[in-house]
């Protein structure tokens, strides 16, 4: 499924360089960070964001916002830092600082994190913790095909939490953050999980007979409108039965691509 990977694109801005394209800008309430890698479904994630960040962490703008950081927190003496990549090799465990200064770094990355540069380094720093996440819960095995979407996920809802978290002062923040992505990510799979039964599960019929009230009305108030082919294209699975084959054809799509149409329908709309 693409769910994922268009939640992580969605939270993409601007960066100044002519080589990456199709990014897009955005802000509401703190400024979400700047993903560039463009992702499919079969991206080696992890790799990207870290090859973007070695651009990312030493761009003008980058130094310009540790500046503005340093003269924040002149506590952190964080003086010999050149670029925002400096300042994560300062949170690692070798790099001599104890667990309190890497924790009150932390800590200040994120009260910061209305800056798009300094919440895309809290974001750069917490990746081994989000793949840690990601294999507490498996990787969504058994419910996502391509793990690679999960850590997509991870990735974005951690960006979420920060941005819904920046300007606080947290004494934990690294673990807080890692612990809310943990639970989003796991309610999540669940509904990914209730999506697949819901459009293509072999309980279809009995989810269908179970709460079809509810879920009729929801499809019937979806319908004249934007997404009126999806919700019809649903009650066709749902109330009538219909094959996702037969569906697909009348639709002129690909059963495998309506079936992710649905899906995302589905969790968006109808869960």
């Amino acid at each position: 499924m693409c769910v994922a990977i268009c939640v992580l694109n969605d939270i993409i801005t601007g960066m100044e360089n002519a080589l990456l394209t199709g990014v897009t800008t955005g802000a509401i309430g703190c400024v979400r960070a700047p993903l560039l890698v463009d992702m499919t479904d079969h991206t080696d994630v992890l790799g990207q964001i870290r090859n973007e960040w070695q651009y990312v962490g030493r761009t003008r703008r980058a130094r310009a916002s540790l500046e503005s950081f340093r003269s924040s927190h002149p506590e952190l003496a964080l003086g010999d830092a050149w670029d925002l990549r400096d300042v994560v090799h300062a949170l690692e465990a070798r790099s001599g600082r104890t667990v309190i200064e890497r924790a009150s770094i932390v800590q200040a990355l994120l009260e910061s994190a209305n800056d798009p540069d300094i919440h895309r380094t809290l974001l750069q720093t917490l990746i081994p913790g989000i793949v840690s996440v990601c294999r507490q819960l498996r990787f969504g095995d058994g419910i996502i095909d391509d793990p690679s979407e999960t850590v997509a996920m991870a990735l974005s809802l951690t960006s979420d939490v920060v941005n819904d978290w920046c300007g606080e002062s947290r004494q934990y923040a690294a673990p807080d953050i890692l612990s809310a992505v943990r639970g989003r990510l796991r309610r999540w799979l669940l509904k990914e999980k209730d999506a697949r039964h819901l459009v293509t599960g072999h309980e279809l019929l009995d989810v269908a007979a179970r709460e079809s009230s509810p879920l009729l009305t929801r499809l019937q108030s979806l319908r004249g409108g934007q997404y009126d082919r999806l919700a019809s294209l649903t009650y066709a699975r749902v109330f009538e039965g219909r094959s996702l084959r037969d569906v697909a054809t009348d639709d002129h799509s690909s059963p495998a691509s309506l079936q992710k149409e649905l899906q995302h329908f589905a969790i968006n709309f109808l869960l």
